[in-house]
């Protein structure tokens, strides 16, 4: 079992920045490849990004890239999203997700453990 818990949501104008965190206790954090995926209200869970469990391979939605990044900390059991030039379209609740493999992926059944979700609002 991998328990996740993400924090760093809240509410942003439009063009600001925020990070979010996710820390990870459980099973060997190094053994996963971890993701971020958001769900907006009324829409699927849609992929954001994903990091390898090295660190040295990273993934992004076209929709984020450039503007976010994705990082982690192994000796910390902690993965990170600093989400830079926020959008309107970027409000959503964001989850940390724990993928099945080391190398990453960018679909949602193959994530295994969850975290709660973290509120990420953008105002215009």
């Amino acid at each position: 079992q991998v328990q996740l818990v993400e924090s760093g949501g809240g509410l942003v104008q439009a063009g600001g920045s925020l990070r979010l965190s996710c820390a990870a206790s459980g099973r060997t954090f190094t053994t996963y490849a971890m993701g971020w995926f958001r769900q907006a209200p009324g829409k699927e869970r849609e992929f954001v990004t994903a990091i390898s469990w090295t660190g040295h391979t990273t993934y992004y939605a076209d929709s984020v890239k450039g503007r976010f990044t994705i990082s982690r900390d192994n000796a910390k059991n902690t993965v990170f999203l600093q989400m830079n030039s926020l959008k309107p379209e970027d409000t959503a609740v964001y989850y940390c997700a724990a993928d099945n493999s080391p190398y990453g992926s960018k679909v949602v059944v193959d994530h295994a453990y969850w975290g709660q979700g973290t509120q990420v609002t953008v105002s215009s």
